[in-house]
């Protein structure tokens, strides 16, 4: 395990001040010391665990006992947990080794990962422009072999955006399959979930099958069935939603890039069938920012309340907040109920399909210097995450969602396909990925 930390810590020093993946970097001599261990360890005879000896870096969203945690907040910028995520603590008891965090933007929120802690981290493939988010810096720390795999999380596709802007695999799992906390709120319904992103999609069920399964701390989770890859050649019926007949404004390219790819598919095991959903996706588009709001946006009111604190939020957190303390009990009670049906209705399409398949993001990875789109094919953006509303769709169904790659622009830039799944059929969606991963023409991550 020495050989196998070392050679990913000189490829950390070697590509990271370029790109900015991995942060709070632990000393090179710990990190070897627990690589040391865990040979000798082997060498008395023990049995792995399924990650033994594979150096992984937390995103920083995370807690990680005695290693620095920040959500990318000035407010944390020396935080040091006394206590790991309960995925966190999985991982390390299934033998990885942690070599420090992977960047976030502040709070997680937006998909672009830049924060007055760290600064911004760059794409893969082109240090001019975003790496996605609020998993920008496990993207690129997978995509460029930095690390093995990675850890993320995904509430309005902080999973997917990264690794379609990357090209790598990330799967958002059905709520429940990854019991979040600690935490101070359990019974809320869950939207934002952890989740795993590798380069292959063995790798992918490698680490969710780590992380998951039911812990009595999270009382909303639950065990998850075998996570076998066997079968993934049987025929796979998609619905192809585009652009939910023209409500979803993408960037020129992205949609014809995207049915390039599914005709490619259809020489496969997958057909494909253009659909639309009869929903009211407006309605449906602001029951996802009030029950954000009710929930991120209300763990934010206290550092809005408190003045010294209020400074150091940067203005997505306090729009968060200060909508939180305008709703009422109706509004999260209305938003829920437009959720619920929402819920029923993708029930309705998996009696038809097996996947419904969207593009990953609207755009493509745009200029690192701009703090998000606010235009897209001429229709303006009204908030900082509405680009990203093609990713809401699966959240608020609670459906699990593999972003794969779909390939590259002509400009070199990447883009990713949702493969979304009945909810808890989290098997069946990574069997899908590995059906497209095994006839995919282009590898993935980045040389």
């Amino acid at each position: 395990m020495v050989e196998v930390t070392n050679s990913f810590l000189d490829r950390i020093e070697a590509a990271n001040p370029h790109l900015n993946a991995v942060v709070s970097s632990r000393p090179r001599e710990e990190v070897l010391g627990e690589a040391e261990a865990a040979d000798r360890t082997l060498a008395q005879g023990a049995v792995p665990g399924a990650l033994f000896g594979l150096p992984v870096a937390i995103k920083d969203l995370a807690l990680t006992k005695g290693i620095r945690t920040t959500f990318g907040s000035p407010i944390f910028a020396d935080h040091l947990p006394d206590e790991d995520e309960i995925f966190v603590s999985r991982m390390k008891a299934a033998g990885a080794i942690v070599v420090g965090k992977t960047n976030t933007p502040e709070w997680g929120l937006g998909s672009h990962t830049f924060n007055p802690v760290f600064g911004t981290t760059l794409n893969a493939f082109d240090p001019t422009l975003t790496a996605g988010g609020s998993s920008g810096g496990a993207a690129v720390a997978v995509a460029l072999n930095m690390v093995p795999l990675a850890d993320g999380s995904d509430f309005g596709g902080s999973l997917r955006n990264p690794a379609a802007f990357n090209n790598i695999y990330g799967m958002r799992p059905s709520q429940g399959v990854v019991p979040g906390g600690p935490s101070s709120e359990l019974f809320i319904t869950q939207m934002g979930v952890e989740g795993p992103m590798a380069r292959t999609v063995a790798d992918l069920a490698l680490l969710l099958e780590v992380q998951a399964g039911y812990d009595p701390r999270a009382p909303l989770s639950f065990d998850l069935d075998d996570l076998s890859l066997d079968g993934a050649a049987k025929p796979w019926r998609i619905g192809w939603l585009g652009d939910l007949g023209g409500h979803l404004p993408f960037e020129a390219g992205v949609l014809s890039l995207c049915e390039d790819t599914l005709r490619l598919m259809e020489t496969g095991p997958f057909t494909v069938e253009p659909c639309l959903p009869q929903f009211d996706f407006e309605r449906l588009w602001q029951s996802f920012v009030t029950l954000r709001q009710a929930t991120s946006g209300a763990a934010l009111k206290p550092y809005r309340d408190d003045p010294a604190k209020a400074a150091l939020l940067k203005p997505e957190a306090v729009w968060e907040a200060e909508g939180a303390a305008r709703l009422s009990a109706l509004d999260v009670y209305e938003a829920s109920t437009t959720r619920s049906a929402w819920y029923l209705h993708m029930l309705e399409l998996f009696e038809r399909f097996d996947l419904i398949v969207l593009p990953t993001a609207q755009v493509f990875a745009f200029d690192a210097n701009l703090r998000y789109p606010t235009e897209i094919a001429g229709r303006t953006m009204t908030s900082y995450h509405r680009w990203m509303e093609v990713v809401s769709y699966a959240t608020l169904a609670g459906c699990p969602a593999v972003s794969v790659p779909a390939g590259f622009a002509p400009d070199g830039r990447a883009m990713g396909l949702q493969f979304i799944g009945r909810p808890r059929g989290d098997r069946d969606v990574l069997r899908a990925a590995a059906a497209w991963e095994a006839m995919c023409p282009w590898r993935t991550g980045a040389a």
